[in-house]
């Protein structure tokens, strides 16, 4: 699936698309360069799944959770990981099997950790400051 040319005013419509994709899978790996928009998009997705409070960054946490009515929501952020053992001491597979949501920023710094299925999210910036968003399922 593609989406172009989705600017911030979208990202509520946007956000309710990527979450039926594929509504059996609640694993999300987002994909872009620095500033693509990534923690942007994961709070959109955040309120459409109705957590209502604040929905940050877990850059320095590596993990932040979020409630909402059916669960829990959890949003990594492996950016500063040096290696993937750091994934493996905090336990990921709690996370990852849990079957709860989780959105996953900079999964290229874990390869071998990713679970079999996931929804790849690719944030691509467009010159005039939208977003191309392209979705595949593995």
């Amino acid at each position: 699936m593609i989406l172009s040319d989705v600017t911030m005013q979208q990202l509520p419509n946007v956000a309710a698309d990527i979450i039926q994709y594929d509504s059996q899978n609640r694993i999300f790996l987002f994909y872009g360069e620095m500033g693509a928009g990534k923690t942007t998009l994961i709070k959109a997705l955040c309120q459409q799944l109705g957590v209502e409070g604040a929905v940050t960054s877990p850059t320095f946490s590596i993990v932040n959770e979020y409630a909402n009515k059916n669960g829990r929501i959890y949003h990594f952020d492996f950016y500063r990981l040096k290696t993937q053992t750091e994934a493996l001491d905090m336990g990921y597979e709690e996370y990852f099997y849990s079957g709860e949501y989780c959105f996953i920023e900079w999964p290229e710094k874990i390869p071998d950790l990713l679970p079999e299925s996931y929804i790849s999210v690719n944030i691509y910036q467009q010159t005039d400051r939208s977003r191309k968003i392209t979705l595949d399922k593995f």
